[in-house]
């Protein structure tokens, strides 16, 4: 069977003419695509979680960069720069933690340089886009590959949020290590954290696997020592929004405490990210920003308060997880295995 099947989902697109997203809030029960035509209606999504994990925004963000140049070029065509300066600052504050949003503009600037003031930047910005987005998928389907390959004991594994074709260009990173090793028979059941406060595995993670026709189990994150204490999963694999140079890796919320559950039951712990998500200039997890999100995420549910009127909320929307209980980092350019500086700095030096 092929590693690359259980594949159906691509939750960002490019029409020919537009972006298209698929609207996650509304996921699982409604699948609805936003049209979008403006660099500025696409950083609203990122910011407003429409779309949401960082390979994907940094597709998104790239793809927007593309209709911020189309706008300025129509506005002003010595000018169009200047012209895109707004729209590329609010792309860049749309999402502080995931390092790809800023790589992908990054390398849109890149291009952007390139070109002549008097040339229409849309087509080669665009030609860009598709690349990036391109590398991505093929990426992360070898880094499922690599991944999977670490999987010996056939027992069933556990998931964090969700780091699937939803959260990237497709296939996914951590679920891309699952989807590579369910088609392998590596893996025979999921179990997915339901991810408060915004429910990505009850929400996302679930309905991705029940798409692609891979046995899940739903739980409440109290649930995962209970889980581990059984013995019913070897692995705990997740994903990452931003890898710093030491190999301490900063994921959604929750998947610290995780961690460390894995380490004491004897567990062992992945984390699959693309190379874009390791920031070298971060030293260590405490170089890594954390966004802290609105306190309704927390004492509400689907807009209904569920928390004593009074009460206040702490929201993080991420955590780190310290290098020395991550067993294996799974990149498209390899696995590091028990991380560190040096291991990190020669993932990059290899060809």
């Amino acid at each position: 069977m092929s590693t690359h099947t259980h594949d159906s989902i691509r939750a960002v697109q490019w029409t020919g003419t537009q972006l298209s997203l698929l609207d996650q809030r509304l996921l699982p029960h409604e699948s609805v695509y936003l049209e979008m035509d403006t660099a500025t209606a696409a950083a609203d999504a990122i910011r407003d979680m429409v779309v949401r994990g960082a390979p994907a925004i940094g597709v998104t963000a790239a793809y927007a960069v593309v209709l911020a140049a189309r706008r300025a070029w129509a506005a002003d065509q010595r000018g169009w720069r200047a012209g895109m300066a707004p729209d590329l600052k609010a792309l860049a504050d749309s999402r502080p933690t995931a390092v790809n949003l800023f790589w992908a503009l990054a390398r849109m600037g890149q291009v952007m340089e390139g070109l002549p003031d008097d040339q229409d930047p849309e087509p080669a910005l665009l030609a860009e886009a598709e690349r990036i987005h391109q590398e991505d998928v093929d990426g992360n389907r070898y880094m499922g590959d690599l991944g999977a390959a670490l999987l010996q004991d056939g027992r069933d594994v556990l998931t964090h949020c969700n780091t699937g074709s939803l959260a990237t260009g497709g296939y996914g990173t951590a679920l891309g290590v699952i989807r590579s090793a369910y088609a392998q028979g590596r893996v025979k059941h999921v179990y997915a954290d339901e991810t408060r406060p915004w429910l990505q595995g009850a929400r996302l993670t679930a309905w991705e696997l029940v798409q692609d026709g891979i046995p899940v189990s739903l739980l409440c994150e109290g649930a995962a020592a209970s889980l581990m204490r059984e013995g019913r999963v070897g692995w705990v694999i997740v994903g990452s929004d931003r890898i710093a140079a030491n190999g301490d890796a900063a994921n959604k919320i929750g998947t610290y405490g995780l961690a460390v559950l894995a380490r004491h039951h004897g567990v062992k712990f992945m984390v699959a990210a693309p190379t874009t998500t390791i920031d070298m200039e971060a030293a260590t997890g405490a170089d890594i920003p954390i966004e802290q999100r609105g306190q309704e995420e927390v004492l509400e549910l689907a807009g209904r308060r569920v928390a004593a009127p009074g009460a206040n909320a702490w929201n993080p929307a991420f955590d780190v997880t310290p290098a020395e209980l991550i067993d294996a980092i799974v990149t498209e350019r390899g696995v590091v295995e028990n991380p560190d500086v040096q291991k990190m700095k020669a993932l990059f030096a290899a060809d």
